[in-house]
């Protein structure tokens, strides 16, 4: 038998495949049709193999697929979760989908009732492949031990190729503890070469353009482009803006990142250039400027792959393909020619950083009663470390972080993306005090958004996993109230109890945590829970009334 063979029940070959793929941990919660998954885990453990694979148990199922996709995100390895048949597979439906819409690498196997009893009525029998198939890039049933191997392997590099995603594999319980012999892969994704002559157009346009824009998406980081950004970047002085795991590639303060000014940038601009992020509702829809009779900006679009051009978007060029060679070849070209000169553009865009940081600094510095939002962020932004990791779980709230938190590394932003699902920082923040055990790891809530999985908290006890949550406590789903009572007049659903001690929960949970009304008393909270080594939440009461101001409700 060969050095890549492997022998054992289907639980082994599956948890052997994950290994050569660099998978160290197994988020799961307990159910028998996937047990010989945890055999398997045991088995490789007790033989002292490097790295081992940590089992990772959660009380709902939700969350061990978030913080599968998490893993993914944070690592671009893909993240694994482990879900029981039926219900257990159903509960991950809303990661499952998430990772589609923001390309986060991740596998689920599912339990499946036995194949030998089918039609029968066993326990949770449920055909689950045709309900995840439209929100996965693949779900299959592996029916036999025998195509257990080969199987997981290709779920694993399907899962980080481009572009990224999850997939989904389950197999009866019956072909789940028999045994079989496969081989593990080689634990690589596939990646696209850009197209030449695309990426020669694209840097005609840059070099013809006079006032361009470039935007970077969550994809740069899951391509590993960051290095190629960051010195496209700074070797051409674009102005640049950067959303969802985009953002950190240009660190916070950096002369050439204008999020501030994100407005008068993408409204002024001739040329706005996309990487590695969809023209979706984020984007205006790939439409920039062409207010008031004004030309809009014409628009490229660069992607990790073809299909994830943009179909709608009326689009000057386009280019497709690994990421880094696209921005290494654009810079190329352009440096072949004539360096542009944007010069009055970036000082004219820096002018606008400066005079929204000098506004931003009243709210950030609020004394109001109750709570401004913003005060929490100008508390909280001066205590966040280089390494940190944020994660946004929340509507209004975490709406103002986008504004206020400008990272200073790439990797250490998660939000749900264009999904907006809630519920998903639990996971996230397991999964991101595994994968960076020395960093600083901050938890945004919203008091609505920690409905869904705090009970987790629970979680991050049990296995010594210290996250400091914040949250914003506006006794409300604001997100929704303040719509509602524009178009109505008035809100209904909206409202939830006054000022929840949520922090009491956490503590019955064995955390720590404490409530603050007094803006005064934000910052030292801080300083306990950053100091405080168990999970802590400071509960913040804020202003239901203080909502963010923004452009677009997402449709």
């Amino acid at each position: 038998m060969s050095e890549s063979e492997i022998t054992g029940h289907s639980g082994e070959l599956a948890v052997h495949v994950a290994r050569a793929h660099g998978v160290e941990t197994m988020f799961t919660l307990s159910g028998a049709h996937v047990f010989p998954m945890y055999d398997g885990a045991v088995r490789i453990n007790k033989d002292g193999q490097d790295p081992q694979m940590r089992l990772l148990d959660v009380r709902h199922e939700q969350t061990a697929a978030f913080a599968a996709e998490a893993t993914g995100k944070l690592t671009r390895v893909p993240g694994l979760a482990v879900l029981t048949a039926g219900p257990g597979v159903t509960n991950g439906i809303s990661a499952i989908a998430q990772a589609q819409f923001a390309g986060s690498p991740m596998v689920v196997v599912g339990g499946r009732a036995p194949q030998n009893r089918w039609g029968s009525g066993s326990l949770q029998e449920l055909d689950q492949p045709p309900i995840i198939a439209p929100v996965a890039k693949s779900a299959k049933t592996l029916m036999t031990a025998a195509e257990v191997a080969s199987g997981m392997d290709e779920a694993f590099t399907l899962a980080r190729s481009s572009h990224r995603g999850p997939v989904f594999v389950d197999v009866p319980m019956d072909e789940f503890f028999n045994s079989s012999t496969g081989s593990a892969g080689s634990g690589e994704g596939v990646r696209i070469e850009p197209d030449a002559d695309a990426v020669e157009a694209v840097a005609r346009l840059l070099a013809e353009a006079t006032r361009p824009v470039l935007v970077l998406g969550t994809d740069v980081w899951a391509d590993h482009a960051e290095t190629a950004a960051l010195r496209f970047v700074e070797d051409l002085g674009i102005p640049t803006l950067t959303n969802g795991m985009g953002r950190g590639v240009i660190p916070g303060g950096h002369r050439s990142l204008v999020t501030k000014a994100r407005g008068a940038a993408l409204s002024g601009a001739d040329l706005v250039v996309v990487v590695g992020t969809p023209l979706d509702f984020r984007l205006g829809y790939g439409v920039f400027g062409g207010k008031d009779g004004a030309t809009p900006a014409r628009v490229v679009h660069v992607a990790d792959s073809p299909g994830q051009v943009s179909g709608h978007a009326e689009l000057a060029a386009s280019v497709s393909g690994d990421l880094t060679a696209v921005l290494d070849g654009l810079q190329t070209a352009i440096e072949r020619g004539s360096k542009p000169d944007w010069t009055a553009w970036a000082d004219q865009l820096a002018d606008q950083v400066r005079a929204a940081a000098e506004r931003d600094a009243q709210l950030l510095t609020a004394e109001a009663d109750p709570i401004h939002p913003a005060r929490i962020y100008g508390e909280l932004v001066p205590r966040l470390a280089d390494d940190s990791v944020v994660i946004g779980d929340g509507g209004d709230f975490v709406s103002f972080a986008g504004k206020y938190v400008e990272p200073k590394r790439p990797g250490g932003w998660l939000d749900p993306g264009p999904y907006g699902c809630l519920g998903a920082g639990l996971g996230a923040a397991i999964a991101a005090r595994i994968a960076r055990p020395g960093a600083q790891v901050t938890l945004l809530l919203g008091d609505g958004a920690a409905g869904f999985s705090l009970m987790d908290v629970d979680t991050l006890v049990r296995h010594e996993l210290p996250v400091v949550m914040v949250m914003g406590n506006n006794s409300a789903w604001g997100l929704e109230k303040g719509p509602m009572q524009m178009l109505y007049g008035y809100d209904v659903a909206a409202d939830l109890a006054q000022r929840t001690p949520y922090d009491e929960v956490v503590k019955a949970l064995g955390g720590a945590g404490e409530t603050v009304t007094d803006p005064k008393q934000i910052g030292p909270a801080l300083d306990r829970a950053y100091a405080a080594g168990v999970p802590y939440l400071v509960n913040v009461i804020t202003d239901v009334e203080a909502a963010y101001p923004r452009n677009t409700f997402g449709i």
